[in-house]
């Protein structure tokens, strides 16, 4: 018998969010509303709409396996050269070729939990340790929902080969600022990897929350890493992107590339939104504008809700997580728990976080939160 690696075997499923039609069939119900996978909710920009037409007739020939064009606009846009630049199949394909370049059986990977959920996942792939820091709270009586970058640095030993931190953090939405991000980066040897995972960066609101990109100069051991799946809007054609202060660390992800997997689509469609950027910036003020009001609706209704600086809130309902998020599909409403901890809800368009709002007030008695 064929047997797949321990390792393999014993990885959890990833849960994407639910399909909304398929809840809507299911509880019989002409729609339902997904606030739980962090996608805008703005249709494609007309200029991505437009390359992605254009680029159909090329899609018998291989992609640029390269992708120089969108490559050189990325380094335009961020003043690196090219050679700094590695673009990838979304942004956890580039996670896991970081884990691949720099990670060896019995070597660590260390990073705030919880945080992104690929990353132990993508640890144990690899063969290396997940060493997990606990978040603590953000402010006094709070819940644990802020990296903390003091034990994160203690974490780190000699066998230490890459630090992620998800700033802002998914799922908690909180940031660190940037005195205490510029002593942990300070703190961290010169042989581990520190890789800013900034997939949420454009929601960033906070003039204290520092660009990771400004960071990163004259940090050799520094990468940031985006994506174009959020606030640019095609999380359908997966496109992420990572920024390496050494070339030497960004060549070093390129070898593990699975060659021609950002798609000529895809890329026509990352230069076509970056050259959109004056409609992106709209669409993210109205997220955030929208994130504000969401928030204060939950505080109103006695939930303890972060200062997210992403396009989600957190609600630190613990163990009523699963309960929660279940009364709430069967209102139609699909959000994203995690069990015993909290429930991650997207910002939506105005009228679906009312329809949220409204199905939350109508099944929260019955699932005993607050």
């Amino acid at each position: 018998m064929v047997s797949a690696r321990p390792a393999v075997q014993s990885l959890p499923a990833y849960r994407p969010g639910r399909n909304p039609a398929d809840l809507a069939r299911e509880i019989g119900v002409e729609r339902a509303v997904k606030l739980a996978s962090n996608e805008v909710a703005f249709p494609p920009l007309p200029a991505v709409v437009e390359a992605i037409a254009a680029a159909a007739g090329e899609t018998h020939r291989y992609p640029d396996n390269g992708a120089v064009v969108l490559t050189g606009a990325l380094a335009r846009r961020y003043g690196v050269d090219p050679a700094q630049v590695v673009t990838g199949c979304g942004a956890v394909m580039l996670c896991q070729q970081v884990a691949q370049s720099f990670t060896d059986p019995g070597t660590a990977m260390a990073f705030a939990w919880r945080s992104f959920e690929m990353y132990p996942l993508l640890a144990r792939v690899a063969g290396a340790r997940a060493v997990q820091v606990p978040l603590v709270p953000g402010r006094p009586g709070g819940s644990a929902d802020t990296h903390d970058l003091g034990a994160l640095a203690a974490a780190v030993d000699d066998d230490t080969r890459v630090v992620f931190v998800c700033n802002p953090n998914n799922p908690t939405g909180t940031a660190v600022r940037r005195a205490p991000l510029e002593r942990f980066l300070d703190a961290v040897p010169a042989d581990t990897l520190v890789v800013l995972d900034e997939a949420y960066r454009e929601f960033v609101t906070d003039p204290d929350v520092p660009d990771g990109l400004e960071l990163m100069r004259g940090r050799p051991n520094v990468a940031v890493l985006r994506t174009f799946s959020k606030a640019w809007g095609l999380a359908g054609l997966r496109v992420g992107y990572l920024v390496a202060e050494d070339p030497a660390v960004a060549d070093a992800v390129r070898r593990t590339h699975v060659p021609f997997s950002v798609s000529t689509l895809a890329q026509a469609a990352a230069v076509a939104a970056l050259a959109s950027e004056e409609e992106v910036r709209r669409r993210v003020a109205a997220v955030t504008a929208e994130r504000e009001r969401l928030a204060a609706e939950l505080r109103g209704r006695g939930l303890e809700v972060s200062d997210s600086q992403a396009n989600f809130v957190w609600l630190p309902v613990g163990e009523q997580a699963a309960d929660l998020a279940a009364a709430l599909e069967s209102r139609a409403v699909i959000t994203r728990p995690f069990a015993g901890e909290g429930i991650r809800v997207t910002v939506g368009t105005p009228e679906e976080d009312d329809v949220f709002l409204d199905a939350l007030d109508r099944v929260r008695p019955a699932a005993t939160v607050g």
